[in-house]
C-alpha cells in the first residue's frame, strides 16, 4: 500500500531519531499513537507495499489523514511520552485499559495530624499514602468496611483536640477509637493508621507481634477493657490472614499476571503476593484487542498502563510469556520504582503454578462477564420493548434523554441532561446547564430554560452539518426517541411548551416521571400511566431519572462551592477576578489557600506581600 500524496512531504521530513508519532483521521482525531527508535523507518513501514499487515493495521492506514511526530531524547523517554499521549487521546487503534480514568484508590491522609482513610480516583503529591488501583469501587468500600472493624479510623469532620465532652455514635459501636475525647492520643492513633497501611501492604507479622505484647502488658496492668480491644484486633487480623493463601515465606514481593482472551475482549488477572501471602487479586479489561493483536502486545500495554498508575511496585513481575519491548519496559519499571524490578517468565515449580492459577481465574472471570453481559443485553432489550409498547412507538426508544433541576433555595441552580443509548448510560453525551435567567427557586422556569437551550443547540447543529470544517456536538445534534423530565404534570407542561416552540412536540413522546407512586404523565394522554412494579421498563426509567438527579446534584454542589469560595475571596480588598483565578489555579482548593503561609501566598502571580498579609488576615 502506498502513502497518499499529501502524506509524502510528512514522511520525507521524519527524522532518524527516537520519538512518538500520532496518526489522525480526516476530522483531526488521534486514532493511533506509537513510538519508535527510528521515526522515519517505523512510520514509513506502514506504507510499504510488501508489508504483510494484519487487518487491523490495514484499517488504520486507510483512515490516516495526517501524521504528527515528537522527537524524544531516548527510547525510554519515547516510552513515557507514548504512555502519556495514549492516556490523553485514548486512540481507537491502541490497546488500552478499559475505563482507566475511573479506577479507585484507597487514600490514607498521612500528612494530617489524625489521618483519615478515604476513596479517591486520582493520586496527587500531597503527602498521602495510596493503595491501588482497584477495578471496582464497590470492592474498595467492602475492603474499608473490614479494615474499619480492625482499625477504627476517623470519618467525622471534627477538629481533634482530645477535649470534647462526648464522642459520637461510632465510638459506641466500636467503629472509632475516639481521639476526640482523648481515648487515644495522636501518637497512638497514628500508630494504628500506620498498622492499617502495613496491613494493606501484606505486612502483618510485625503488627500481630506488637499487638500481642501490648495486650499482655495491658492485661498485666489489669486494664482489661483496653486489653480486650487489642485481643479483638488480633483475632480479626488472624482470621483474615488464615484466608490468604500462603505459598512460601521466602517469596519476595511479586505480582503474578495472566491473560484470557475471547474474540474481542482480553481479561488480565493480577495476583498480589506479599511476604508469601496472596493479599489480593484484581482483574482488568483491555480495549482495542481484536483477534489480530497478539497476547505479547496486550500484556506489554497492560504493564505500561497499570504500573504507570500503581501506588506501589513489587520486586518482581511474573508473566506467562515474554513481552514486546521487555528490556525498555524493565528499565522504565526500575526508574519508576527506584529499585530493581525483575520481569520473569517461570517455566517450572511453584511460580509456574501461580501463573497457571491466575490464568484459570482470568478465564473464569471472562466467562462470568460474558454471561453477565448476555443477561444485561437481554434486560436492556426487554426494557426498551416494554417502553415501546407503553408509549405506543413504532420502534424501541434507543436514545432516551432525561432532565432534572437542582438548587438550594434558588441559589446556584443547575440543570442536568443525561443520555441513555440502547438502555446504557452514554456519559460522554451528558451535559449540565448553569441557569442564567431564573431568580429564586422556580424549577418550572429552570426546566424551560434548560430545554430551550438544548433545542437551540440542536437547531445550530443542523446548520453546522452543512458547514465545512464544523463538527456538531453529538449531545445536541440528534433528537431523542423519548424525552423524560423528573417531575409530574407541571414539569411536563413546561417541557411541552418548549417543544411546541421548536415544532417538535409530536416528533417523539414526552413524559414526566413523578416519584410519588412512580406515575408516568405522558403528553397527549389524560390519565397517568402506571407500569407494573417489577417491569424492566419502569426499572430503566427509574435508573435514568436517578442518574439525572445525581448528575444535577453533583453539578449544583460544585457550583455552590465555587460561588461560596468566590464570594469569600471577593470580600478581600484588592482581590478581583484575575487574582482570584490565579489563587485557585495555584493552590487548587480554598482549604489550601486558607492554610497557606504569607510567603506561599506571595508566590502567586499578582499577589504581593502586602496583599498576602491582608488575605491571610481576612481568611483567619
Amino acid at each position: 500500500m502506498t502513502a497518499p500524496t499529501h502524506l509524502e512531504p510528512i514522511l520525507k521530513s521524519l527524522p532518524d531519531k527516537p520519538g512518538c508519532y500520532l496518526m489522525k483521521d480526516k476530522d483531526g482525531v488521534v486514532i493511533y499513537v506509537g513510538k519508535a527508535i527510528n521515526l522515519k523507518a517505523r512510520v514509513r513501514s506502514y506504507f510499504h507495499q510488501s508489508a504483510q499487515h494484519p487487518h487491523r493495521t490495514r484499517e488504520l492506514v486507510k483512515r490516516i489523514a495526517d501524521i504528527e511526530w515528537i522527537v524524544a531524547g531516548s527510547e525510554l523517554e519515547a516510552l513515557i511520552l507514548e504512555m502519556n499521549l495514549i492516556k490523553e487521546h485514548r486512540p481507537r487503534y491502541n490497546v488500552r485499559l478499559k475505563d482507566d480514568k475511573r479506577y479507585p484508590y484507597i487514600k490514607v491522609h498521612w500528612a494530617d495530624p489524625y489521618p483519615k482513610v478515604t476513596v479517591t480516583r486520582q493520586m496527587t503529591s500531597d503527602g498521602s499514602r495510596y493503595f491501588g488501583p482497584y477495578y471496582s469501587v464497590w470492592a474498595v468500600h467492602k475492603t474499608l468496611d473490614v479494615l474499619r472493624k480492625i482499625f477504627p479510623y476517623l470519618t467525622c469532620d471534627r477538629e481533634i483536640t482530645g477535649e470534647d465532652t462526648r464522642a459520637c455514635l461510632y465510638y459506641d459501636i466500636k467503629m472509632c477509637n475516639a481521639p476526640c475525647i482523648g481515648k487515644v492520643n495522636q501518637q497512638e492513633y497514628r500508630q494504628m493508621i500506620n498498622d492499617l497501611c502495613s496491613f494493606l501492604n501484606g505486612r502483618t507479622d510485625e503488627i500481630t507481634s506488637r499487638l500481642q505484647l501490648e495486650m499482655e502488658d495491658l492485661s498485666a496492668q489489669m486494664r482489661f477493657e483496653q486489653a480486650a480491644v487489642k485481643r479483638d484486633q488480633l483475632r480479626a487480623i488472624e482470621e483474615i490472614v488464615k484466608r490468604q493463601r500462603v505459598f512460601d515465606t521466602e517469596y519476595i514481593d511479586s505480582d503474578v499476571i495472566a491473560i484470557a482472551r475471547s474474540e474481542r475482549e482480553a481479561c488480565i488477572q493480577i495476583f498480589f503476593i506479599r511476604g508469601g501471602k496472596m493479599i489480593g487479586r484484581e482483574y482488568f479489561l483491555m480495549e482495542g484487542t481484536d483477534s489480530d493483536v497478539n497476547d505479547e502486545e496486550v500484556l506489554s500495554e497492560f504493564i505500561k498502563q497499570f504500573y504507570e498508575k500503581a501506588a506501589t511496585m513489587p520486586k518482581e513481575v511474573l508473566l506467562p510469556r515474554d513481552i514486546e519491548e521487555a528490556a525498555i519496559i524493565r528499565a522504565w519499571l526500575n526508574q519508576r520504582a527506584d529499585q530493581k524490578v525483575e520481569l520473569k517468565i517461570p517455566s517450572r515449580g511453584k511460580k509456574r503454578d501461580l501463573i497457571r492459577m491466575a490464568t484459570e481465574n482470568a478465564s473464569e472471570t471472562l466467562s462470568s462477564l460474558h454471561e453477565q453481559w448476555k443477561t444485561d443485553r437481554h434486560r436492556q432489550t426487554e426494557s426498551l420493548a416494554e417502553l415501546q409498547s407503553a408509549f405506543e412507538m413504532d420502534t424501541p426508544p434507543n436514545r432516551i434523554e432525561c432532565y432534572d433541576i437542582s438548587n438550594t433555595q434558588g441559589k446556584a441552580i443547575v440543570g442536568s441532561m443525561v443520555v441513555f443509548e440502547q438502555g446504557i448510560p452514554s456519559k460522554k453525551l451528558y451535559r449540565r446547564f448553569n441557569i442564567r435567567n431564573v431568580s429564586g427557586p422556580d424549577d418550572f422556569a429552570s426546566m424551560e430554560e434548560v430545554l430551550r437551550r438544548r433545542f437551540k443547540r440542536w437547531q445550530a447543529a443542523q446548520e453546522e452539518k452543512d458547514t465545512p470544517g464544523k463538527k456538531p456536538d453529538p449531545s445536541f445534534s440528534r433528537l431523542p426517541d423519548l424525552l423524560v423530565v423528573d417531575g409530574g404534570k407541571g414539569q411536563l407542561s413546561r417541557a411541552a411548551l418548549v417543544l411546541e416552540e421548536f415544532d417538535l412536540l409530536n416528533k417523539f413522546p414526552v413524559a414526566g416521571l413523578a416519584k410519588q407512586n412512580e406515575e408516568l404523565f405522558v403528553h397527549g394522554h389524560q390519565a397517568s400511566l402506571l407500569l407494573p412494579r417489577k417491569s424492566e421498563g419502569l426499572y430503566l426509567l427509574q435508573r435514568i431519572r436517578d442518574e439525572a438527579h445525581r448528575f444535577a446534584i453533583t453539578a449544583h454542589r460544585k457550583r455552590r462551592s465555587r460561588e461560596g469560595i468566590t464570594s469569600i475571596l471577593d470580600a478581600v480588598p484588592g482581590i478581583g477576578p484575575a487574582k482570584r483565578k490565579a489563587l485557585l489555579s495555584h493552590f487548587g482548593s480554598f482549604d489550601k489557600i486558607r492554610n497557606a503561609s504569607v510567603d506561599e501566598l506571595a508566590q502567586v502571580p499578582g499577589i504581593n506581600e502586602t496583599l498576602a498579609h491582608a488575605l491571610k488576615s481576612h481568611l483567619s
